[in-house]
């Protein structure tokens, strides 16, 4: 049997699920404009193992949203979850923001496109199938009316970008799933179950977030 506690701080929602074998039994979290993370996440963990009747020492595995995001949330996230595994002697799992994100588009087929808003026109961004693998990494870009164009089937976008990016992303097969707004912590529950199966962990003292800082250069104004 395995116990993970879920871990989500990369944006502005707070989320965390403990799960068991990859099936979610509790989840809290809470999106604010404020960025609420140092106050809400160890209360957050404790209120959550009380309520689920988990001691620590039952959990088998940390699992922590590595980004890419904020780069505070992430810090406050990864450093909540390093601090477990330490304590604990159990594995860190680091878990790809987008595609928890992603994760909550339910479609049968089409693309599903998680962005999260990076500053002005940017965004973090990841293409995916209806099965949720992977057809494109992670990227940071400036969204315009270009971006996907090549793309004929229905592309469903979700994430945080959805007022800027329906000013640009025009096309009729274009559909922004405007519901689903943040990374949870509950969708991370199979996810991170299959790569604990796999032993597909991270080095605790080694592990960063994936910050995807400054990336972008901007064109220089004319002289």
């Amino acid at each position: 049997m395995s116990l993970i506690l879920n871990i989500e701080t990369s944006t502005k929602n707070c989320s965390v699920a403990i799960a068991k074998n990859g099936e979610t039994v509790l989840c809290r979290e809470i999106a604010e404009e404020g960025y609420s993370h140092a106050e809400k996440l160890h209360v957050f963990i404790e209120e959550i193992m009380a309520e689920a009747g988990v001691s620590f020492t039952e959990l088998t595995a940390i699992a922590v949203g590595q980004g890419p995001g904020s780069y505070t949330g992430l810090r406050i996230g990864v450093s909540a979850a390093k601090g477990l595994c330490f304590a604990l002697d159990i594995p860190l799992i680091a878990i790809d923001t987008l595609q928890t994100l992603a994760s909550q588009a339910k479609v049968a087929d089409g693309k599903i496109i998680p962005m999260l808003d990076a500053r002005r026109m940017e965004v973090y961004s990841e293409i995916f199938d209806a099965q949720l693998q992977v057809e494109r990494g992670i990227e940071a870009e400036i969204i315009s009316e270009d971006s996907f164009k090549d793309i004929s089937e229905t592309v469903y976008f979700v994430g945080d970008c959805a007022e800027k990016g329906k000013t640009v992303l025009t096309k009729d097969n274009f559909v922004f799933l405007e519901e689903i707004k943040y990374p949870s912590a509950r969708e991370m529950s199979k996810i991170s179950f299959d790569k604990y199966q796999k032993s597909d962990t991270v080095d605790v003292a080694y592990f960063e977030p994936y910050y995807l800082k400054d990336f972008m250069m901007t064109t220089s104004s004319k002289k």
